[in-house]
């Protein structure tokens, strides 16, 4: 990556992190649906949503691959384990987020800060995750 792009993606990192502070920069392994692996940077954390007048904080992933910013960000809503996927028009059913955004991702016109206000603008009207239904266990009963 040329020293110009490196230092813009580290800007547009850091402008992220000012916006959204629940985010972190995770190097990590990431492994592509052909089962090759490659360090990737992450953000990684939640964003703030506001759905019938309630806060809530959604769980995150945006993966940049060596190419950005001239292509999108990987992204995906990672639920944890008392969460489900709300499978719909902006997120699949393993948490792929699906935004018109990112399909008309433009280089020099599309950054972070931009991706990850649509994410809260558009989770907000439709929510990608919601608490898994808590069915208590019938106790058993006792032989004696």
């Amino acid at each position: 990556m040329k020293t110009y792009l490196r230092s813009h993606v580290a800007h547009e990192i850091h402008v992220a992190l000012i916006h959204f502070q629940d985010l972190i920069p995770v190097m990590d392994k990431y492994i592509y649906n052909d089962g090759t692996t490659k360090v990737l940077m992450s953000l990684t954390g939640t964003i703030p949503i506001l759905f019938n007048d309630k806060n809530y904080n959604i769980p995150i992933n945006l993966w940049l691959e060596e190419s950005y910013p001239q292509s999108a960000p990987i992204c995906y809503v990672r639920p944890m384990r008392e969460m489900m996927i709300l499978r719909g028009n902006y997120v699949s059913g393993n948490g792929d987020v699906m935004l018109p955004y990112l399909h008309e991702w433009k280089q020099g016109k599309c950054d972070l800060v931009s991706l990850l206000q649509v994410m809260v603008a558009t989770f907000g009207d439709h929510p990608p995750i919601c608490m898994r239904p808590y069915y208590p266990q019938p106790t058993q009963a006792s032989c004696k």
